[in-house]
């Protein structure tokens, strides 16, 4: 199943290594990545898949949510067929 993960924060160094560690511990798979800094402002979108995982989406959003917390970002796993029907125009 793929998923779309995205990172919005105040840049600061680690925050793509925090989360690509969590997400390759938990066997997750990265197959698209963009990442930009507007100004101070961090932003990332992943594609992952998380087939393989070796948590369930639940899990891992409640890990991700705890990462974001701890580093100071905001970060949001949704299904790519969620993400992809919010932002139709």
């Amino acid at each position: 199943m793929k998923c779309v993960l995205t990172v919005i924060g105040k840049d600061k160094p680690g925050i793509i290594a925090k989360v690509s560690n969590l997400l390759a511990n938990k066997n997750v798979n990265i197959e698209d990545i963009s990442q930009t800094i507007m100004q101070s402002t961090f932003t990332m979108i992943m594609l992952v898949n998380i087939e393989n995982a070796t948590a369930t989406m639940k899990d891992l959003k409640e890990e991700l949510v705890s990462l974001g917390e701890e580093i100071g970002v905001s970060i949001h796993l949704q299904h790519e067929a969620v993400f992809d029907a919010m932002h139709k125009v």
